[in-house]
C-alpha cells in the first residue's frame, strides 16, 4: 500500500498561538487529515471533507 502525503492547502494556523500544521495523506481510497500536533482526522472517501476536517481541527484550537 502506498502512502502519499500531499499538502493540499499549506499549513493553517491555530489561535492559540502554536502553529498547526496540517496535510492529507492518501491511504487507499481513502484521505485522512493529520497535524503537526498529533491530531488524525477520520478516513474520507473525499479529499474535500478531510479538508475540511483539518479546518475544523485548527479553527478550535
Amino acid at each position: 500500500m502506498a502512502v502519499i502525503a500531499v499538502a493540499e492547502d499549506g499549513p493553517e494556523s491555530a489561535g492559540s498561538g502554536q502553529e498547526h500544521l496540517t496535510t492529507t495523506t492518501e491511504q487507499g481510497p481513502f484521505c485522512v487529515a493529520r497535524c503537526s500536533c498529533g491530531w488524525r482526522g477520520p478516513a474520507r472517501r473525499a479529499r474535500s471533507q478531510a479538508r475540511t476536517d483539518a479546518e475544523g481541527h485548527t479553527a478550535g484550537r
